[in-house]
């Protein structure tokens, strides 16, 4: 099996989208075509097709032909979009495609638990199983939250402006989470290695730690006590349902911030203990938080 050559991506002006299509055109490897709403007026860089879509079956199937892969960045909003997306994909005669998980793992319950939405990920999953045998291979990649985006937009709650951080429970649950960078390799080295990718969910990470340790670092490299604002699971937790409930969407940021710093039972938050790490087969090796922080704070 040849490694891809032709690339469509779906999402590309999104936070992960954008992560995305910087790897892909870091690369220089593929042909990368941007599908963009007829409406949208989002620009994209030099080297990039972009193709105007109305989200029609017709004009899908239409815009996916010669293309190898499809790989979808799609949000929140378009995780129910999805299906339409693998559909036009088999017809056009695609041969990968990469859903939008990059985030938590939808194989999770507990994380499902917390995020019915990502039930629509999980349902995809299996849709695309039901897919493989009319030549449609796939590949999930699971990330977990970013570490340097999320420190650098404050999304994990450590301030560096006002020296301030928000730690759970006491901060030393362990989890993984990933760099932008080896987001965008990661998918680069999918598309690299189709046979030993093909067909499986894959969980990737940068580093391996704890809110107590990224604040350590953080201490350490700008010479500060931080101030600490202690809170539990169970409060979060209940905001953010609380925030949902009543239509306001951070709630959901809230709930995603649980996925990997919540004391819940079953949740398999450590990539590197709790499943298989894929890096291995990727070429991505773990980084130091440290390395991380240096370079974050530097910005």
């Amino acid at each position: 099996m040849a490694a891809y050559k032709n690339v469509a991506l779906v999402g590309a002006s999104g936070s992960i989208g954008k992560i995305i299509l910087h790897g892909l055109l870091a690369s220089a490897k593929f042909n990368i075509t941007v599908l963009s709403r007829k409406e949208s007026e989002a620009t994209f860089p030099a080297g990039v097709t972009v193709r105007k879509t109305d989200y029609s079956e017709a004009d899908l199937e239409a815009a996916f032909k010669g293309q190898d892969v499809v790989i979808s960045a799609l949000g929140a909003m378009g995780f129910g979009e999805q299906k339409k997306l693998v559909d036009a994909a088999v017809r056009a005669g695609v041969q990968r495609f990469l859903p939008s998980e990059f985030s938590a793992s939808s194989q999770d319950e507990a994380v499902l638990h917390l995020l019915p939405l990502f039930e629509q990920k999980k349902e995809l999953i299996e849709y695309l199983k039901t897919k493989e045998t009319e030549g449609l291979s796939w590949t999930g990649i699971a990330t977990a939250m970013l570490l340097d985006w999320g420190m650098e937009n404050g999304f994990l709650e450590f301030d560096i402006a006002n020296r301030t951080a928000t730690i759970w429970d006491g901060g030393n649950t362990s989890f993984t989470l990933t760099n932008e960078k080896q987001l965008g390799e990661a998918v680069v080295s999918v598309l690299q290695h189709p046979q030993e990718t093909s067909n499986k969910y894959l969980y990737i990470a940068s580093v391996e730690t704890t809110q107590n340790s990224i604040l350590a670092a953080l201490e350490e490299n700008t010479r500060t006590k931080w101030t600490v604002n202690a809170t539990t699971t169970e409060e979060q937790v209940g905001e953010g349902v609380r925030k949902l409930d009543a239509g306001d969407f951070s709630g959901a940021f809230t709930l995603v911030r649980a996925t990997s710093f919540g004391n819940i039972p079953g949740l398999r938050a450590n990539y590197a203990k709790d499943e298989t790490l894929a890096n291995g087969i990727l070429g991505l090796e773990l980084e130091s938080v440290k390395d991380t922080v240096e370079r974050v704070v530097a910005k």
